[in-house]
């Protein structure tokens, strides 16, 4: 898309920057699939994120995490949206999903990376993502204790392992739901996270200035070897990009095509045949192997919006590096 703008969606319709204008896209979608449906659990769970992110949640500091930011979040819980939209566009009644499960799936994409967030009396971290490797853990501890806040303490478990869809600490295999059902709005969770964020129209730049940066904080750059020796994994944000195709055409297809069972379709069926998320992550993904290829990755130029979180993260990664 020629003239789509950074801050928006892959439709260049919806500012992915703005909480109310996601809200309002995904309340749209909701009555769409249910018309008469009660949509002010959703409008206060965006409310609720909006507060979390900002430093406005009592206990919690703002997100200061560049790449899994509050732009992240909502990119991803639209496209959330969008794809429950398609499987309930050709569902029976027996098979949707429903006005209740779709808000508990909302939810759970809303608070889908809460675990980076630092707590005040937090004095060990200085930056969340020193949380990367646990924080899907910390984010179904916060989904508990949120879904039990406003009244849903039924669903606290079930969101509690559903947010698991979207990380690595425990295998998809593993992820205990009641049935089914639950099982497939994981796979929708997932895949949302990882179509949203790799059809960001600025992703690779993404990766290599903000991403790269977390992955240190957070000790993903390295590895300790069997002999004792550390072993680097990524030496630079410019490696990371050129790693980021092997990653794609191994971990992100496995687990979009055979862990997530294809479930990205359902973004085709809601945009009417073309799936504008699949196409966009593609065309990230051939643009990367092109520069690789001609050995020109400082080609990168897009400007990802203003992250204020940016200059507090270099501070942090100063202190630690001294």
């Amino acid at each position: 898309m020629k003239n789509r703008h950074s801050q928006f969606d892959v439709s260049n319709s919806v500012r992915v920057s703005d909480t109310q204008a996601v809200c309002d896209a995904v309340c749209d979608i909701f009555h769409g699939c249910y018309l008469h449906a009660d949509d002010s659990v959703v409008k206060r769970a965006f409310s609720d994120f909006d507060n979390l992110f900002e430093g406005n949640f009592k206990g919690y500091h703002s997100c200061d995490t560049i790449y899994h930011d509050k732009q992240h979040t909502l990119d991803m819980t639209l496209a959330l949206a969008r794809l429950i939209d398609g499987h309930e566009r050709q569902s029976d009644s027996h098979h949707t999903f429903g006005a209740e499960l779709t808000n508990l799936s909302i939810i759970t994409a809303l608070f889908h990376d809460s675990g980076y967030i630092r707590e005040l009396h937090d004095q060990k971290h200085h930056n969340g993502a020193e949380y990367t490797r646990i924080h899907v853990s910390r984010s179904a501890t916060f989904l508990r204790k949120y879904l039990t806040m406003i009244g849903l303490e039924k669903f606290a478990d079930i969101a509690a392992n559903m947010v698991h869809y979207t990380g690595y600490e425990v295998a998809p295999e593993n992820i205990k739901l009641p049935d089914e059902k639950f099982h497939l709005l994981g796979y929708m969770i997932g895949t949302a996270d990882l179509i949203a964020q790799m059809s960001d129209r600025c992703y690779l730049e993404k990766c290599r200035d903000r991403l790269y940066p977390e992955f240190e904080l957070g000790g993903l750059t390295e590895i300790k070897a069997q002999n004792g020796l550390k072993q680097v994994i990524y030496a630079s944000g410019e490696d990371l990009l050129n790693k980021t195709p092997e990653f794609y055409n191994g971990e992100v297809l496995n687990r979009l095509n055979t862990l997530f069972k294809k479930v990205y379709h359902f973004a085709g069926i809601h945009f009417g045949g073309k799936n504008l998320y699949m196409d966009s992550l593609q065309n990230n993904i051939d643009y990367v192997n092109q520069l690789i290829k001609q050995g020109e990755i400082e080609k990168l130029r897009r400007l990802p919006p203003e992250n204020p979180a940016s200059k507090i993260l270099l501070r942090t990664h100063a202190v630690k590096a001294h």
